[in-house]
């Protein structure tokens, strides 16, 4: 089984991480590369390209400019900081469950195609869905165009199911068809206004809890996750289908 999880805007570059094992990115001359771009932008460009504050902008301005030098690198599941990661809360899983999360988890990334949790990132903040124009490629996903599936492919083993609890923005750098796996995608719903209906912030949490149960039972078996019943949420079966997981509460 592998998960895949988006990213987070949202890092942490301070607390103090739980273990000293580390993995190097799969695609660093492609991130490095991206950064050359985003080097060439002002601050105000990047705030028009990715919809930010002129604070935020400036502050990823400095990170582009000093891209080369930067030494404060992080493994990238204790980096990320946003809502799923606070469902998942990586910083107290438990040392022998690190190589589980290392084998099963890859985070889908704008700088970075496809990260692994151990991999070691600079700080920045690259959203998938911006149009950001590389040499002849239109946005990020004409960019990473097959690299992410392909390299995702290269790692699955015979009859592995791919657990999709990305965004759908980050998803779509996937290509469901060219996949070898069978993919499974949880949703999440809550329960208002007399009707279930997904609600963001609350389903990016399930995602990172649903991910941190299957660490904690290090789950093979993608039937298992039927069992999930953290924060109220159970699965509902008879709003599910084959692919398409619910888990109401």
């Amino acid at each position: 089984m592998r998960i895949l999880l988006s990213p987070a805007k949202t890092l942490d570059y301070e607390s103090l991480v739980p273990t000293l094992r580390t993995s190097e990115t799969i695609f660093t001359k492609e991130a490095d590369k991206l950064n050359v771009v985003l080097g060439s932008k002002s601050p105000k460009n990047l705030a028009d390209l990715m919809h930010i504050s002129d604070k935020l902008a400036e502050l990823n301005w400095q990170r582009n400019q000093e891209w080369k030098e930067v030494t404060n690198l992080r493994q990238a599941v204790y980096a990320f900081k946003g809502a799923a990661y606070v469902g998942l809360d990586a910083y107290t899983i438990s040392e022998n469950k690190i190589d589980y999360l290392q084998n099963t988890l890859r985070m889908l990334s704008g700088q970075y195609g496809v990260l692994r949790p151990l991999d070691m990132i600079k700080p920045y903040r690259l959203e998938m869905g911006s149009k950001l124009k590389v040499s002849k490629y239109k946005n990020l996903y004409e960019f990473w165009g097959e690299k992410v599936t392909n390299e995702i492919n290269n790692e699955l083993k015979t009859d592995e199911v791919v657990v999709n609890l990305a965004s759908n923005e980050y998803f779509k750098i996937i290509k469901p068809k060219n996949l070898k796996a069978k993919i499974i995608t949880p949703i999440f719903k809550d329960f208002k206004n007399g009707q279930y209906k997904v609600i963001s912030f609350y389903a990016k949490k399930a995602r990172g809890m649903m991910t941190r149960f299957a660490i904690d039972n290090q789950i093979e078996n993608v039937e298992k996750l039927k069992t999930f019943a953290v924060n109220a949420y159970g699965f509902d079966e008879k709003l599910s289908t084959t692919t398409e997981w619910v888990f109401t509460r």
